[in-house]
């Protein structure tokens, strides 16, 4: 059933193209956090075990309202590996060692990524697409992802 929540088609279509983007890097990156906290080594093994949990925790639920939020504009969330590696920005990890800030770098460049792309669409979401929900919902998606850099950014000197 067609959502009548007046929003053009063709907008709904677009936002949803974006958002669609936004997902697959939101779950790539959940991906290498959970990478990171399986297969972390070092004196910190234990704060940095803790910690990555905390962000794939939290990623997990972004995941989630990402896809809903697709939903509730009337579209379909892309849910197949094979999806997510089509539309995700982000990249697999290059070289890396299993050290804690090795993969705090990798995932601290990813979520700065994350950053740029949300903040590329608040605008056009409201301006361009009127549609002002999908554009409060990103504006709070960035400040998680700025907490979130924030703290794995609180590890370097």
């Amino acid at each position: 059933m067609k959502a009548t929540i007046g929003l053009t088609e063709k907008n709904t279509d677009a936002v949803s193209n974006e958002l669609a983007k936004l997902l697959a890097d939101e779950f790539v990156l959940y991906t290498k956090t959970r990478n990171a906290h399986w297969n972390v080594t070092g004196d910190n093994f234990h704060a940095n075990h803790i910690f990555f949990e905390n962000q794939y925790k939290q990623l997990d639920e972004i995941i989630d309202s990402v896809a809903e939020r697709m939903r509730k504009i009337g579209h379909y969330a892309p849910a197949t590996l094979k999806s997510y590696l089509e539309l995700t920005h982000l990249t697999e990890y290059s070289d890396r060692t299993n050290d804690g800030l090795g993969f705090m770098k990798d995932l601290l460049n990813d979520h700065e990524s994350i950053i740029e792309f949300i903040r590329g669409n608040i605008t056009p979401f409201a301006n361009d697409y009127k549609d002002y929900g999908s554009s409060d919902f990103i504006t709070g998606l960035i400040e998680v992802h700025e907490e979130m850099a924030w703290m794995i950014r609180s590890y370097f000197r």
